[in-house]
């Protein structure tokens, strides 16, 4: 395992980080707890150093901080999610910070997250919504500061809403925030374009998540895929979507002569071949997936020939909407 910089922080994280969304079964059906635990326990003996969680990621907080008591004596960076008071989904145009993250809200979410762990710190505080309207704005950074220096958090970040990189230009470049998290992949490289280097240039982390497309860039969802009653990827492939990733995806698997089972593999080292990424943060519900994500890290970085036939492949569009 290689580990970065996780920015300014001073802090080294593994380039494969474990995202802990799927493992809460708030939204990603199928997965055990002793199943999650396994995963996360392989992970870590692999060299994982890096959990991203949030307080809406159903039961994902409590195992978090199992597998934190359970390897004692390990470092395990850990970072978590306030949830917007308000609960809008991403975060709109004209909302007042107060209404999304006013302090009393960051400081109980935050103590919330905690005795649900039973963790006495978290390494990384990441509001789950952002809008750039929000800086120099409300209290919530005076609050930032406070959890800083009273020990309950090490660095502040923020989760990009979805397919909305520039949304955090003027923060990153505000001097604020030690981390972004950001969706970046194969079909979404806008984040290339003007984030990574403001997070560069002012010595922000880059934390990557849905490197996969949900799945889509793993080459097991085709035309006619179903999911688990429940599971949100029945919206977010939903309809026609499956035929349309299919297609992209055999247009990528043709273009680079590799076959669909090292896509997930390239799909990977993609992210981590631009130098700003710290680390990705692909779920990993299975041991089977926490090696195979592992190994990428041992596999070393895409060649110029391949990074410039995946720009080619770019295709914007949001899932999510």
């Amino acid at each position: 395992m290689r580990y970065r910089p996780l920015g300014r922080s001073g802090l080294s994280v593994s380039e494969i980080g474990y995202g802990a969304w799927g493992i809460g079964a708030s939204a990603w059906i199928g997965a055990s707890e002793d199943d999650s635990l396994r995963a996360l326990h392989r992970a870590l003996d692999l060299g994982v150093n890096f959990v991203d969680t949030a307080r809406g990621y159903g039961e994902s907080e409590r195992i978090v901080g199992r597998l934190v008591r359970e390897r004692a004596g390990d470092e395990v960076l850990v970072a978590t999610k306030v949830p917007p008071l308000n609960g809008r989904w991403p975060a709109p145009d004209g909302v007042d910070p107060a209404d999304a993250f006013p302090g009393a809200h960051i400081r109980q979410s935050l103590e919330t997250s905690l005795r649900t762990s039973g963790l006495d710190h978290f390494d990384v505080l990441q509001f789950h919504v952002w809008s750039d309207e929000w800086v120099g704005r409300g209290d919530w950074l005076e609050t930032i500061a406070d959890l800083k220096s009273e020990g309950l958090i090490r660095l502040f970040g923020v989760s990009i809403n979805d397919h909305q990189p520039a949304n955090a230009l003027a923060l990153v470049r505000s001097g604020a925030v030690d981390t972004v998290q950001v969706i970046y992949n194969v079909f979404d490289q806008a984040p290339a374009e003007e984030l990574f280097p403001a997070c560069e240039e002012h010595g922000v982390g880059v934390i990557v998540r849905v490197a996969l497309d949900e799945g889509g860039l793993t080459g097991s969802v085709v035309a006619g895929s179903t999911f688990p009653e429940g599971d949100f990827r029945n919206r977010y492939f939903r309809g026609d979507r499956p035929a349309q990733v299919e297609e992209h995806v055999d247009a990528i698997v043709a273009d680079l002569g590799i076959t669909r089972d090292e896509l997930a593999g390239t799909a990977l080292r993609f992210v981590l071949s631009a130098p700003q990424v710290s680390t990705v943060i692909p779920g990993m519900r299975t041991v089977r997936n926490a090696e195979r994500n592992a190994a990428v890290s041992d596999g070393g970085l895409l060649d110029a020939r391949t990074l410039e036939v995946l720009a080619r492949h770019r295709w914007q569009r949001n899932f999510y909407g």
